[in-house]
């Protein structure tokens, strides 16, 4: 194990109340590079594609001009709908993919469908996957894990999330056991893990090799205890508060950190706060401030 593995903290759009590529309720994107760099951060990821400048050069431009370097890019799939869905994801993926190599990324964030709709909550499809669909979920993710190595030297991170069919520990587990441990390991989302029943600490305990990456953030209990009994959709439970500002939520992100130093390789922790749409402009930067620095102090190895 290496005496100088560290986690690498960074952040991403989202916690500056940033979901899609255009949004009049969004932050605009240079604010948005401008107060990262002011906050003190060095990594950022890509959010959503179209929110950055696409064009590599004018990308690398604004980068460099704020000292700014970018971890992974984000994309989204629905394998689990069969086989047609693989072309309907890879232009998509493929454009993130060749972005994110052109500046520098080693990986991208995957995230899965919700079965209910992120802004609306009403339900699209059901919320339990057959057998079948678990195949072809499962066989869609070691495919576009091999693509983005082979073609563009990225590492998949599969980002469980709420009102998904991957959210809680079972779905975790089994997805582990079903894809290539080469071709995917866990973009770890603390809030998210937290908010579907799964326990960080006991997936980084029993997974070391498949935690390439993370996403650092918590849940408010009072609110989730709310959530569950009102059963209410992500889009809801996002309104009502249950992403809460570090460090007064679960799980223990000092404990997170920490189990992560000793993995023996670095791996970086990427600030998502999840809250669109943002009271004001003027809302995300001091959090960002306190996030950065509270985690700077759970670990004694932790870096920007």
């Amino acid at each position: 194990m290496s005496e100088n593995s560290s986690v690498i903290i960074g952040t991403a759009p989202d916690s500056w109340g940033v979901w899609f590529p255009d949004d009049p309720k969004q932050t605009p994107w240079e604010r948005f590079l401008d107060e990262v760099a002011e906050s003190g951060y060095k990594w950022i990821e890509l959010g959503p594609h179209g929110y950055l400048p696409t064009d590599p050069a004018r990308l690398a431009d604004e980068l460099k001009a704020r000292d700014l370097k970018v971890s992974a890019g984000t994309v989204f799939t629905a394998y689990h709908r069969g086989r047609d869905q693989w072309d309907a994801a890879w232009e998509p993926a493929r454009q993130v993919a060749e972005l994110t190599a052109a500046m520098g990324g080693g990986h991208i964030v995957v995230i899965p469908a919700m079965w209910r709709d992120d802004v609306t909550g009403e339900a699209v499809e059901p919320g339990e996957l057959n057998a079948e669909q678990w195949t072809s979920l499962t066989d869609g993710h070691n495919e576009l894990g091999r693509r983005l190595r082979e073609e563009f030297g990225l590492q998949q991170q599969f980002h469980s999330h709420a009102d998904s069919h991957v959210e809680g520990q079972a779905e975790i587990e089994r997805l582990l056991e079903d894809t290539d441990p080469g071709l995917l390991t866990l973009c770890l989302d603390t809030g998210h893990a937290e908010y579907g029943g799964a326990s960080s600490i006991d997936l980084i305990r029993r997974f070391p090799e498949r935690i390439g990456y993370l996403h650092l953030k918590q849940i408010n209990p009072d609110i989730l205890a709310r959530v569950r009994a009102e059963n209410m959709t992500w889009a809801g439970a996002n309104t009502a508060g249950v992403m809460t500002e570090p460090p007064g939520g679960l799980p223990d992100l000092r404990e997170v950190v920490e189990s992560c130093e000793g993995l023996g390789r670095d791996i970086f922790g990427i600030v998502e706060q999840d809250m669109y749409p943002v009271a004001s402009f003027d809302v995300p930067m001091p959090i960002a401030q306190r996030t950065r620095n509270y985690l700077l102090s759970c670990g004694s190895r932790t870096r920007i």
